[in-house]
């Protein structure tokens, strides 16, 4: 089938580096393609820009990095003409009101289709930036970007409800992976991997996990990989530890390489129970791509992933989490069967040609509609 051809200016806040982009716009932009939709990606911080915010100090290397995306912008405000569709994750800068996309949607007419991931709506204070980054969040930027926009590609069904509660036109794509690419890795000799994948932010959360695993340490021979933790001090009693930096290289092969995935969630001054609820349980989806039986908290969408018992353990209290680890260290077999059923549950229900034709869809529908 022949389409009229479509330019979209994508825009992020953040380079490859981050998930959301990867997944939410950079693995869409050659199968898109297929359906006459080319694509550029312009994101606010470039990779070095990226790594700087991440680092402590550097603050005027942080200055200059942010005064350089705010020329980027203004320079694709002047050549946004040439473009049928803005496609914003989340927002076009990680600070400031949102300037940018009044400038195209308004003032250049062009239509604008907003990607939220997060629920970004919901007020929170930054663990790493504080109150003076929350000041800078400009927080009600998300509900008029959700106001303006044609249509609003939604994570999942909470943040669809919210934008919907708002008038918004919305769709539901899953932040999900090329399952020929995260695909299942035959399992090697030796003791069980028990792994966690995630960030800085996210690393208390397993770290809540750690006196199970000494428990546990106790009674089974495995290891434990922890990727992400953004410490160097990582320790369980007993326990034999893999502590590694997150590598945008080693990514795939980091969750291939675990034999049982951990995804404990937990309500925190900076994680309220409204603001996970935004989360698109994309570790589960991971866990689930690779053929990884898993443990996971029951919290927000995570609740509706997968089907419990077979394609993962939910665990809400200590003795959850040790009763299901225990059942999967001490069976080998099950632990094959639920990485089979995991990944085979993946292929019915997260596969990317499936939501690269929803993606097209809104994206011409919202042509059609300016």
């Amino acid at each position: 089938m022949e389409f009229s051809p479509i330019k979209v200016l994508a825009v992020s806040s953040y380079p490859n580096e981050a998930a959301a982009t990867r997944f939410r716009i950079a693995q869409f932009i050659e199968p898109l393609r297929e359906y006459g939709i080319e694509v550029e990606l312009r994101p606010f911080l470039d990779s070095d820009g990226f790594k700087s915010f991440y680092r402590d100090g550097d603050g005027f290397e942080k200055v200059l990095k942010a005064i350089a995306g705010i020329a980027e912008r203004a320079g694709d405000v002047v050549t946004s003409g040439k473009y049928d569709v803005l496609f914003v994750q989340r927002e076009a800068m990680f600070f400031g009101p949102e300037i940018f996309e009044f400038l195209v949607d308004a003032v250049k007419r062009i239509p604008m289709v907003l990607d939220l991931d997060d629920a970004t709506y919901v007020r929170y204070t930054s663990p790493r930036f504080g109150k003076i980054g929350s000041l800078l969040k400009f927080f009600g930027k998300t509900d008029r970007l959700i106001d303006r926009a044609e249509t609003v590609v939604c994570g999942n069904r909470f943040i669809a409800e919210y934008a919907e509660s708002r008038g918004a036109r919305t769709v539901e794509v899953p932040t999900i992976v090329d399952l020929d690419v995260f695909k299942p890795l035959e399992r090697r000799e030796g003791p069980p991997v028990i792994g966690w994948i995630g960030t800085h932010s996210t690393f208390p959360s397993v770290r809540s996990v750690f006196p199970v695993l000494e428990r546990l340490s106790a009674e089974f021979d495995f290891k434990v990989k922890i990727v992400g933790a953004g410490s160097n001090e990582v320790s369980i009693p007993g326990a034999q530890i893999e502590n590694l930096g997150w590598d945008l290289d080693r990514e795939v092969e980091d969750f291939r390489s675990l034999d049982i995935g951990l995804y404990p969630v937990k309500i925190s001054s900076s994680a309220n129970e409204e603001w996970l609820k935004g989360k698109s349980g994309f570790k589960a989806i991971q866990y689930m791509a690779t053929g990884t039986p898993f443990v996971m908290s029951p919290v927000g969408i995570c609740a509706e992933l997968g089907i419990p018992g077979e394609t993962h353990f939910n665990a809400v209290t200590d003795e959850d989490w040790y009763n299901s680890l225990k059942s999967l260290l001490s069976d080998e077999n099950r632990r094959r069967q639920m990485g089979e059923s995991a990944r085979s549950y993946s292929q019915q229900h997260f596969s990317l040609p499936r939501h690269v034709e929803v993606l097209a869809d809104t994206i011409r529908n919202s042509v059609r509609k300016h």
